[in-house]
């Protein structure tokens, strides 16, 4: 039998194929499959000319099966069976669930909104392992392009439209008074702010410009007293009459953490938007969709 073209091959003339020798009758598999009785006739015509077989045959019984029909009819429905289960999104079980999902932070992310997404997935999806990273040293664009990363968080955005941004929270900035500093009900002043000794957050420092070029407007700045990592700003203003200044969600984490006190900046603060990104080839998986749900719902709850 000479090899068949596909080229030529429409496959939808399978779908009536299989309608017709379900229903045994061209005008029911019409109904079935949503097509005219001209339109069928056709197809079927075109079947049988691709085919070389006359395929089903009228008969006081309805349309009935030759030996070739017979013989690929059973293959043809498995075929359109699995076409049909291939193209249709599979449903999500985020508690029988084995995925593993890399997920990049920045700094702020990692303390504000990391301990809860993996608290939430815990909790729901049990058997999903989070492989959360630090984004300082990676690029970012580049691992979500690779599919080396599932998800990016933070300030950061990647350019291109090959990428989805979904914005998590606005953040603003107060002041985090260290110990001997709270307590009093006077609010902070720029000059109360200069005059005391700053915690300079060695991965955030660059965020704070705004305030720098306010004070030095005024003809103040900062004073300076210590560089630290952000893992060492609580302990370190837990015991010590310092001021660092942090994005709010971050300063009331270390607050409730050390036993610390948030307060207004007395200068304009501009708001930092932190967003989450995937690589828009992504975007209709229903396991990422899940994520991309479950991370949204723990920065509202913020």
């Amino acid at each position: 039998m000479p090899e068949l073209n596909w080229g030529v091959f429409d496959l939808n003339l399978l779908v009536v194929f299989d309608a017709v020798m379900n229903e045994r009758s061209v005008t029911r598999a019409g109904v079935r499959i949503g097509l005219s009785q001209p339109a069928m006739s056709h197809a079927l015509a075109r079947l049988r000319h691709l085919l070389k077989d006359e395929l089903f045959i009228r008969s006081p019984h309805g349309m009935m099966p030759t030996a070739r029909a017979e013989e690929i009819a059973t293959p043809v429905r498995r075929a359109l069976g699995d076409l049909q289960l291939s193209l249709h999104a599979p449903a999500f079980d985020p508690a029988a669930a084995t995925h593993s999902f890399r997920i990049a932070v920045d700094t702020y992310s990692a303390v504000v909104l990391a301990p809860a997404i993996v608290a939430r997935c815990a909790v729901l999806a049990p058997g999903m392992l989070l492989d959360i990273r630090a984004s300082g040293m990676l690029n970012a664009p580049d691992r979500l392009d690779r599919g080396d990363l599932d998800l990016a968080i933070g300030a950061a955005e990647p350019d291109g439209e090959r990428f989805v941004r979904h914005r998590l929270l606005r953040d603003d900035f107060v002041a985090l008074l260290g110990r001997g500093l709270a307590g009093t009900d006077r609010a902070l002043t720029v000059v109360d702010l200069a005059a005391l000794p700053h915690v300079d957050v060695s991965s955030l420092s660059e965020e704070l410009g705004f305030l720098d070029r306010t004070l030095a407007g005024l003809g103040l700045q900062r004073r300076i007293a210590l560089r630290i990592p952000l893992l060492s700003a609580g302990p370190v203003l837990a015991g010590a009459p310092m001021v660092a200044v942090l994005r709010r969600h971050l300063a009331e984490h270390l607050a409730r953490a050390h036993g610390l006190e948030v307060r207004p900046l007395p200068v304009a603060s501009p708001r930092v938007e932190i967003a989450m990104h995937w690589q828009r080839r992504v975007d209709g998986l229903a396991a990422h969709h899940w994520l991309r749900q479950l991370v949204a719902g723990v920065a509202q709850a913020l």
